[in-house]
């Protein structure tokens, strides 16, 4: 196998979810992820805001 094919062989392994098929972790909910991004999104605002007192 050349470089080029080998590399797009794995790409699309990958791309396919592995070889797990399933794409993700049992216990990884979506939405507490996805939660809890937006609860740290919130706080690091939060903490931008505080600092900027001069607008």
């Amino acid at each position: 196998m050349t470089l080029p094919t080998t590399a797009h062989d794995t790409l699309l392994t990958l791309a396919s979810g592995g070889e797990h098929g399933e794409g993700g972790h049992e216990s990884l909910s979506p939405f507490l992820t996805g939660g809890g991004a937006l609860v740290a999104l919130f706080l690091l605002l939060w903490i931008t805001t505080r600092f900027n007192r001069d607008r």
